[in-house]
């Protein structure tokens, strides 16, 4: 049976209720904003105000789109298909900024975390996110963040722990793809002739990083259709995944309006423990969230939704526990990825014990459901999962200014 949970931690955080409907700091443009994550109406748009008529606007945003993602131009002089008379002009309003690196952390295993800096920043708030790439043999999957902070405060999750701060903006979710193919030099691969652009680093995004997608739905689809786009980026929707834990109103509008791949944080096979690990079950309980999975647009053996499962020992990795999961998710079609614990400074819960969670997968295999076991990546840079409140929130402005340094000469 389930054990009995710990009380969650009492350290000033509110309930999740109480947390959602506090303000959020705004978000304030730079007075030459980065043309970075528009959608193509609103460069349409902005070129208007700077002069470029309505009829060589569609050709215009073609041309800035193809140097912004299949180029990767990080300035206008660059754009050489463009006359130098509206490079001027764009440069003098504009900018094709990406996201300011704060730090840069590389595991012993490949994997590398990034922390962003946006603006916003005060000497007690740092607006700042972090970014996770993760290199497999198939596979470069990179891990991207939708709020700085987050509202949910799930008891298991280091990123809970941190007050939401604000919403990204669509440029700073796009920009953090970007960024990337930077840093990996990436965009040749990204770019070359059919067959060739397959083995590029990133060829995988998931919606999985600090915040809560679903609670900043527009930026996030519009920066989620910009990585989408075949003329750009061109990062096919079944290789994007969204992860949240359950806004059950912005289910069915994600799967109509960004259509990509789902996941559900759901880590709990009943209400009781599932109100207390993630207290957004408060709000929308499991009833609810299984019925919007249910009809999910697009939802289908080929289009699974995955069913994130994190391993606490001894509060939900008993067998009880696996059967009553193959039968709440009986009838949609779905995997269940097992996520062993990662750790963090001042957690009150342990992994479950690796014998147990391979008898866990087992029963949920058994059932005809796929039980991949995640492997953790990253963990002695804090850049697993769940674990993307950064160290270096921690560390002295002198520590801080010497990794900003480091990321900037490597």
């Amino acid at each position: 049976m389930t054990a009995p949970l710990a009380a969650p931690h009492t350290d000033g955080t509110a309930s999740a209720a109480f947390i959602e409907k506090r303000p959020l700091e705004q978000y304030v443009a730079p007075d030459k904003p980065s043309l970075v994550g528009l959608t193509r109406e609103a460069l349409a748009a902005a070129l208007g105000t700077i002069g470029v008529p309505e009829r060589q606007q569609r050709m215009r945003v073609q041309q800035i789109w193809h140097w912004l993602y299949v180029r990767g131009a990080q300035d206008f002089d660059a754009m050489t298909t463009l006359s130098k008379e509206l490079r001027a002009e764009l440069a003098q309003h504009f900018t094709a900024a990406r996201p300011e690196i704060a730090a840069e952390q590389v595991s012993v295993d490949g994997t590398r975390k990034w922390l962003l800096r946006f603006p916003g920043e005060t000497d007690s708030l740092p607006c700042e996110v972090e970014c996770v790439y993760i290199p497999e043999t198939d596979r470069g999957t990179l891990c991207i963040s939708s709020q700085v902070g987050c509202t949910l405060n799930c008891t298991f999750c280091h990123t809970g722990t941190q007050r939401l701060v604000r919403n990204l903006t669509p440029g700073e979710i796009v920009g953090q793809v970007v960024l990337a193919r930077d840093r990996l030099n990436d965009w040749q691969r990204a770019a070359s002739p059919s067959g060739e652009g397959e083995k590029r680093l990133v060829s995988n995004v998931v919606m999985m990083g600090m915040g809560e997608p679903l609670y900043n739905f527009e930026a996030v689809r519009d920066g989620l259709n910009v990585v989408a786009d075949g003329d750009g980026l061109s990062i096919s929707k079944r290789r994007i995944t969204l992860s949240t834990s359950g806004v059950v109103p912005n289910i069915a509008r994600a799967g109509a309006e960004i259509g990509s791949m789902l996941a559900i944080s759901l880590h709990a096979v009943t209400d009781e423990l599932r109100d207390q690990l993630v207290p957004l079950n408060r709000k929308y309980p499991l009833r609810e969230l299984l019925d919007a999975c249910r009809h999910y647009p697009g939802v289908s053996n080929a289009r699974r939704i995955t069913f994130e499962y994190v391993m606490l020992k001894g509060i939900n990795d008993s067998l009880v526990d696996a059967r009553a999961l193959v039968r709440l998710v009986k009838g949609i079609p779905a995997k269940i990825n097992l996520i062993p614990f990662n750790p963090w400074p001042g957690t009150q819960y342990e992994c479950s014990d690796w014998e147990q969670i391979e008898k866990f997968s087992e029963v949920i295999f058994n059932a005809g459901y796929a039980s991949p076991v995640r492997t953790p990546r990253g963990r002695d840079i804090l850049a697993a999962c769940g674990q993307l409140k950064s160290a270096t929130e921690k560390l002295s402005a002198r520590e801080r200014l010497a990794l900003r340094a480091m990321a900037m000469t490597d």
